[in-house]
């Protein structure tokens, strides 16, 4: 019986057409699975299923998640962490959690800087709210000029990030961008395709980010993640999450931080 499966066009590459075609067709699908993002029962019969692929260096596995959790794409795994995560996959397995660092994927402005994404939790008033702070590791010169400078923050705001002069309120919501979590790990930051196509990384971890389970807790709870992005040299990897408030404060009241509310993809 024909699943509603959403298989995308980075999955089919991977898997090749026969399978796919096998899959929407449902000779390979499961009818029911547990979904790879909230965990819970799910019907491919029945509602829009996404195919997701986790590849190691060796291995791969297909999941499957409800289409409103998770888009359907590749998911680029370090091969012992997948091993791990086959019976987390599969139902069986625990998700591990410590403190997050620094992950980022090279800039492709002719800079070449490095973009650093570090998580903590971040108290707005009464509120604690979970956050990721992104930092390049040099100037990002905007796309085809060769003049250099600093147009990092210039370009965000004009994808819709708010320059933000103090951290008394949290940020507006920036529509069609949202950060990817799976099996408890951080992937990427996602921003809408061009010509409504569907949404694409604008930051990917190299490898899964794992982040504290208080976090992880916060953010599903809020279902938001609020996203801080500074000049580089602004905020710097700091040990503590009171020593990043300080810093984001001190970023905030010299010009060079903006920021979005962006909706949680996965748990």
């Amino acid at each position: 019986m024909p699943r509603l499966l959403d298989v995308s066009t980075d999955v089919r590459a991977e898997i090749g057409d026969e399978e796919a075609d096998r899959l929407l067709a449902g000779d390979n699908a499961p009818g029911s699975y547990d979904c790879t993002s909230c965990r819970t029962p799910g019907d491919s019969q029945q509602e829009r299923t996404s195919t997701v692929l986790f590849v190691g260096d060796e291995t791969a596995v297909l999941a499957f998640a409800h289409a409103n959790c998770l888009p359907s794409q590749v998911v680029q795994v370090a091969e012992d962490q997948l091993q791990g995560a086959v019976q987390s996959i599969t139902g069986g397995g625990q998700d591990a959690t410590v403190p997050a660092q620094s992950g980022g994927v090279p800039d492709a402005a002719p800079s070449q800087a490095v973009l650093g994404v570090t998580s903590g939790l971040v108290l707005i008033g009464d509120t604690t709210h979970p956050a990721l702070v992104v930092e390049p590791t040099g100037p990002i010169a905007r796309p085809g000029t060769t003049t250099g400078g600093d147009d990092f923050l210039p370009l965000l705001i004009e994808q819709g990030f708010l320059s933000v002069p103090d951290l008394s309120a949290p940020p507006a919501a920036l529509n069609g961008w949202s950060v990817l979590l799976a099996m408890g790990q951080l992937h990427a930051i996602l921003q809408p395709g061009t010509g409504g196509a569907a949404q694409v990384a604008w930051w990917q971890a190299h490898q899964p980010l794992l982040v504290t389970e208080g976090w992880r807790a916060a953010a599903n709870k809020t279902q938001t993640v609020l996203v801080f992005a500074a000049s580089a040299g602004s905020i710097g990897r700091q040990p503590r999450e009171d020593l990043m408030r300080q810093a984001l404060d001190k970023a905030a009241a010299n010009g060079r931080l903006v920021a979005a509310a962006m909706p949680l993809a996965g748990t």
